[in-house]
């Protein structure tokens, strides 16, 4: 009876999938308001049924793009902007702002992340930061759960077959 949302998060610095190489990371999906996303992505879409938009695939390319224009239009006068405030805060209001739109004209109630990568790559580690700290300043109305299955494979450890 919840009603459900997934947000996927990609370490990579490109702003969306659409030129990403298919080989390491499947086709590209276009969702309904022709957003591109990696096919991750849009299994999660079919496979629970939903209708997701672009807010819901956050990239760090596009969380420092956000950052970085927010830096030059004056939001940040007289602060020297960090990763550690400003990127992880603009992480947060990004999951924030996926979790709480409406899908399929119903607010939800429940928020699917999956932040993706191999385990152990600093790439995430400004996503994992924004998750602790989500954690940290949880309410009763919010809970973060973080859980990492882990599959050694080719020699590294991946969550990837797990997903």
């Amino acid at each position: 009876g919840l009603r459900v949302t997934a947000v996927k998060i990609d370490p990579y610095l490109n702003v969306d999938a659409g030129t990403l190489s298919p080989e390491e990371h499947g086709e590209v999906f276009v969702l309904e308001d022709g957003s591109e996303v990696d096919l991750d992505f849009g299994n999660y879409e079919r496979d629970l049924g939903l209708r997701l938009s672009g807010v819901h695939s956050i990239t760090s390319g596009n969380i420092f793009s956000k950052v970085l224009r927010d830096e030059r239009e004056g939001a940040h006068l007289g602060q020297t902007v960090r990763l550690a405030i400003h990127v992880v805060d603009a992480i947060i209001g990004a999951i924030k702002q996926a979790a709480q739109t409406p899908v399929q004209g119903e607010r939800p109630d429940v928020c699917l992340l999956e932040v993706g990568g191999a385990v152990g790559d600093w790439d995430a580690e400004v996503f994992i930061e924004a998750l602790r700290k989500m954690r940290r300043d949880a309410d009763n109305s919010m809970a973060v759960c973080l859980l990492v299955p882990i599959v050694v494979w080719a020699g590294e450890q991946k969550t990837k077959l797990a997903q």
